[in-house]
């Protein structure tokens, strides 16, 4: 009798975990989400101060940042350095093909049934155009989509405690796709791969640049699959910009909006609808705002 309750024990316990493996969950504040699951080695690596980057000072293994309410769907636990790791699918952002993505549990409460969506509200445009301002001058973050970054990962990762505002470690910054989610509070798509189709298409084919400024209006997207140009007002752009090598190596800059499109249409030219994939040489304009219900 004792051997058949143990060996009943450990199928509950099994059934338990496997159950639990295929579960939810939902970010508790901003959450940065990996294409790997070794996060401590990204985070603070050997020596607990150091952030894992390539040559041009960028994390690529950060895909972005779940804000606080994203849920996600756990497909597995992983056991990590520190904590355990689940491997999920998050409800904001597609996973790439050829991918897994992470997010380490303490960042994720725990549910037990499919929760809500995020809810999603669409600021004022006048709002929308304040916060692309207010990003001015911030620094260039591949994956990146919180200006003030991700606090938390100082007592989570690093030694020594608390790291001064805006430390790179804390991946406070922006990339091109995040300078948009961040002002709309995560409302538009998070890449560029989906901001390629989003909205409405305006008509651009065969334009020259005087042209393409005329038709522009202000959030209007110059976009391809790779970046995408903001159009702040009828005379300037705005964009996060990697420059690998220079200092700070890139971030949020204004540029008016003429000179950026003879810029881009140096190595690029106008078409109506985006042909699809990693397509080069072309970009769209796509017209998002106040079309939501079209």
């Amino acid at each position: 009798m004792r051997l058949l309750f143990l060996l009943f024990a450990i199928l509950f316990c099994c059934r338990a975990t496997a159950g639990y493996a295929a579960g939810y969950g939902v970010a508790r504040s901003a959450t940065p989400v990996l294409n790997t699951p070794a996060f401590s080695s990204v985070f603070g690596g050997r020596d607990g101060a150091t952030l894992k980057t390539d040559r041009c000072g960028q994390v690529r293994e950060l895909e972005f940042i779940a804000l606080a309410g994203t849920p996600f769907r756990i497909l597995a636990e992983l056991k990590g350095t520190t904590a355990a790791i689940y491997r999920v699918e998050p409800d904001d952002y597609p996973t790439p093909a050829g991918r897994s993505l992470y997010v380490d549990s303490r960042f994720i409460e725990l549910r037990t049934t499919a929760p809500t969506p995020r809810p999603r509200n669409l600021p004022p445009a006048a709002e929308v155009v304040v916060r692309l301002k207010g990003a001015i001058g911030n620094p260039y973050v591949w994956g990146g989509n919180v200006s003030s970054g991700v606090p938390v990962l100082a007592g989570l990762f690093y030694r020594g405690g608390a790291l001064a505002k805006g430390d790179s470690r804390l991946l406070a910054g922006v990339d091109c796709s995040g300078l948009l989610y961040q002002a709309t509070d995560g409302w538009t798509p998070r890449n560029t791969s989906e901001l390629v189709a989003f909205g409405s298409p305006v008509p651009v084919a065969g334009r020259s640049a005087l042209e393409l400024a005329r038709l522009l209006r202000p959030l209007d997207l110059i976009v391809w699959d790779g970046h995408v140009v903001i159009v702040l007002d009828r005379a300037t752009t705005i964009e996060s910009r990697l420059a690998c090598g220079k200092a700070g190596n890139g971030g949020v800059v204004t540029t008016p909006l003429v000179r950026r499109l003879e810029q881009i249409m140096g190595t690029r030219r106008p078409v109506d609808v985006w042909p699809g994939g990693r397509a080069r040489g072309v970009f769209v304009v796509r017209r998002w705002y106040g079309m939501e219900g079209r």
